[in-house]
């Protein structure tokens, strides 16, 4: 009843193209279901957000004291600080490491080019991305596969409830943290922002479970929160701070969370999550503080990400609106293309990874590493250099700069003149975001170079997110919208006059552009603002965001959907399919009841064990009244386990009710992971499993329920919005059974019910087409 199994190789396989003899080995390799640079261990499980009301329980919860839940309610603010408190270091250490190396590498390059050694210069700068990116591909192939890409879908598919092998580990969290360092680096078309998220859920993941047991590092005094329901907030929590410290946006990260990962909210988690939120800020703002003082090396202002354009012109009128709203149906087409094309080029890496061995990925990433180089060295050199404009009314700009940031770079030009494609091309990544988004620079660019800017950056956001490398998509995505917006922009000042800056026009094209690839609106929104400390562009963002996302949904879903359903996790959306209206509860039960006794026999209990996969079963006694079958309630697959190992047996000749080994609430508390009981994990000699086990004292005596009767989609509600792992469907009459099944997460599934009840899908769904866009 509960065994969440992996994808259809059936249904996967016709969209990678791959033949019918690959389908095996697409399944066994774990393609279809998780990360394509990973091999799964096991397949997939629910994570059990109900509380379990069971006699322990109660009897737990009522000889707590007050000092006891005091305590219990300081550790989970206690544990959110901590949280925030390391992904805070985390995010300074990552911009310390990128600003300073990457910084180090354009010094270098720069003075060769200004000396004349130009090819010297270029196998130098192409030898040291390519070093780099050697060992963030290499850490990430061997050393944590489930570190590869951003993170964000494998956050959303841990707080959907789906308990997804090494997504969260420590060694994700270190190889995450080290990748994303040398990628970003090396100046690939990759940011740091997705990945902080994934460390941030890692962090909160590593404390709530109590440390890791599988690396040795578990400690008595966090072993604290007992259940996935604890766990998962804190993981909510550290998803808002990994926002927070990728876009110095606390606010934005807890409306993040809430928006685009989280399943489930409560009040209470969003005073945690802001509270983890308002630590990672504290963190960077004393960072960037202590790094003032001049002694970070080369990490400065610069090196947090805030592209602060406070002092922008932010008045508009009507007429300006017109170009506005062309922008946000760009975007959107756009961002809905991007979504495509990309997706498709990911599955295409898919099929090609499947054939070869392990180093073949870290070739690739090496190859995209020097592809990437020569073009950002080389194409500078296509355009002309440009006389330096007057600057003197904008303070903080210097015409031209040789081996630092700024506008203007001199790179291969005579003094007083600038390559304004240098000063996109030959910069890091943030740094040319800050250049597109600057204000009083009217001309800066010429048409020609934004047209090769955005296609190159297209290009190579497409090809480059999919490799094997921790990897962010928002900073290539915030490049191709700014750089569409500027262009917009350059057209619009020049053809009708119109009042707004090129550079507004800039930071509405990454509005525009994100929006339309993610389809985010309030939690993008309110990042953008507080990432360009702007609230003048509120308005604007507000309607360009509306109408990229608007436009987007038309051709196809939000990306991070979409990589969900590539990696082929068993995620819940949040609305159930139209056609489940047309369905029943007891119509999408698919397993027969196994069911138990009250009092069972330990070789009975073996027996059900061994031979099904359910991880919860039924408990049937009879009325003292009537004599007719009673539904008692639901006992866990690991609750037995815990009895049997403890061999808790029941002696019916003593009259006692109980076991003869009383066991505490604490006893059966869910263990870190990687250390759950197995059935392969009991013992018992012979005379042993003549015994038997009261399971009263362990059964769910409240499980939630629905009549057969209930329409499918108001199962999926209820299922779904209480984070549940079992639904019971019990009789509208009981006659002799008192419960028809237990539906979980698998009988859902929108491909699970496709094979079922074909004739209720459209026809495009029914053959397949379209499950995984």
């Amino acid at each position: 009843m509960d065994q969440e199994a992996p994808t259809n190789p059936d249904l996967v396989a016709p969209l990678l193209g791959v033949s019918e003899d690959d389908k095996s080995k697409i399944f066994h390799k774990g393609v279809s279901h998780l990360s394509v640079f990973q091999t799964p261990d096991r397949l997939f499980e629910s994570l059990d957000y109900e509380i379990i009301e069971n006699d322990l329980f109660k009897q737990d919860w009522r000889a707590r004291k007050k000092e006891e839940v005091f305590l219990y309610i300081v550790t989970k603010w206690a544990f959110a600080f901590l949280t925030g408190f390391i992904i805070g270091a985390a995010a300074l250490i990552i911009n310390f490491s990128v600003e300073n190396i990457a910084g180090a590498k354009w010094l270098v390059a720069s003075s060769y080019m200004t000396s004349g050694r130009t090819m010297t210069a270029f196998a130098i700068f192409t030898a040291l991305n390519t070093g780099l990116v050697f060992l963030g591909a290499a850490m990430t192939v061997y050393l944590a596969p489930s570190a590869a890409g951003s993170g964000v879908p494998e956050s959303k598919a841990y707080l959907n409830g789906i308990d997804a092998p090494r997504i969260l580990e420590p060694i994700t969290m270190v190889v995450k943290l080290l990748g994303s360092i040398c990628v970003v680096s090396a100046g690939l078309y990759l940011g740091k922002e997705g990945p902080l998220i994934h460390i941030g859920s890692c962090v909160a993941y590593f404390l709530g479970q109590g440390g890791s047991l599988r690396y040795h590092m578990n400690w008595r005094w966090l072993r604290v929160f007992k259940n996935d329901r604890d766990r998962r907030d804190l993981v909510t929590c550290g998803c808002a701070g990994g926002v927070a410290a990728a876009f110095r946006a606390p606010i934005g990260g807890v409306l993040f969370a809430l928006e685009e990962v989280t399943s489930w909210w409560r009040s209470a988690l969003l005073w945690r999550a802001f509270f983890t939120t308002a630590v990672v800020a504290v963190m960077l703002q004393l960072g960037k503080q202590f790094c003032a003082q001049g002694i970070c090396g080369l990490f400065g202002e610069g090196g947090l990400i805030m592209f602060d354009i406070s002092h922008a012109y932010g008045q508009f009128g009507l007429l300006d609106l017109f170009p506005v709203v062309i922008l946000g149906v760009l975007g959107g087409i756009l961002g809905s293309v991007f979504n495509k094309l990309n997706t498709r080029v990911t599955k295409c890496y898919i099929y090609w990874y499947l054939r070869k061995p392990p180093y073949v990925k870290v070739i690739h990433a090496c190859l995209m590493a020097i592809l990437t180089s020569a073009c950002c060295f080389w194409l500078p050199f296509l355009v002309k250099c440009r006389p330096c404009p007057d600057l003197s009314d904008i303070p903080g700009y210097k015409c031209p700069t040789h081996g630092q940031t700024g506008n203007f770079k001199g790179f291969n030009c005579p003094a007083g003149q600038y390559n304004d494609l240098a000063g996109l091309f030959f910069a890091t990544k943030d740094d040319a975001v800050r250049n597109l988004f600057s204000f009083k620079t009217y001309r800066e660019y010429h048409y020609r170079s934004i047209l090769v800017f955005f296609g190159v950056s297209f290009i190579f956001s497409l090809i480059t997110y999919g490799i094997a490398v921790p990897s962010g998509l928002f900073i290539p995505l915030i490049i191709n919208g700014a750089s569409l917006g500027r262009l917009v922009g350059m057209i619009m000042t020049t053809t009708t006059g119109n009042k707004m800056d090129e550079g507004y026009f800039a930071v509405l094209g990454a509005a525009a552009f994100l929006g339309g690839t993610m389809r985010m609106t309030v939690s993008l929104c309110v990042i953008l603002l507080e990432l360009t400390n702007n609230m003048l562009m509120l308005p604007m963002i507000m309607l360009v965001l509306l109408i990229a996302k608007t436009v987007g949904d038309i051709f196809n879903s939000a990306i991070w959907e979409m990589y969900v359903r590539i990696k082929g996790y068993p995620i819940l959306e949040a609305k159930p399919e139209p056609f489940m209206q047309q369905l029943t509860a007891k119509d999408a039960v698919t397993t027969s009841v196994v069911s138990l006794s009250p009092v069972e026999q330990v070789s009975t209990v073996l027996m059900v064990l061994r031979n099904t996969t359910h991880n919860a079963f039924p408990v049937i006694g009879e009325s003292s009244t009537t004599g007719r079958k009673v539904f008692l309630g639901l006992v866990l697959r690991s609750h037995l386990l815990v009895l049997l190992k403890n061999k808790a047996f029941h002696y019916a000749s003593s009259g006692s009710a109980e076991n003869s080994k009383m066991l505490q609430f604490t006893d059966f508390a869910k263990p870190a992971t990687g250390k759950s009981l197995k059935i392969e994990d009991i013992d018992l000699r012979p005379e042993e499993e003549l015994e038997f086990i009261n399971v009263r004292h362990i059964t769910n005596g409240s499980p939630y329920t629905v009549l057969e009767s209930a329409s499918l989609a108001k199962a999926y509600t209820l299922f779904r919005d209480l984070g549940l792992r079992h639904l019971c469907v019990v009789p509208r009459e009981p006659e002799e059974e008192p419960i028809i099944g237990v539906l979980t997460r698998h009988n859902f599934l929108h491909e699970n019910l496709q094979n079922m009840f074909p004739y209720l899908m459209p026809k495009k769904q029914a053959a397949g087409k379209t499950i995984l866009m």
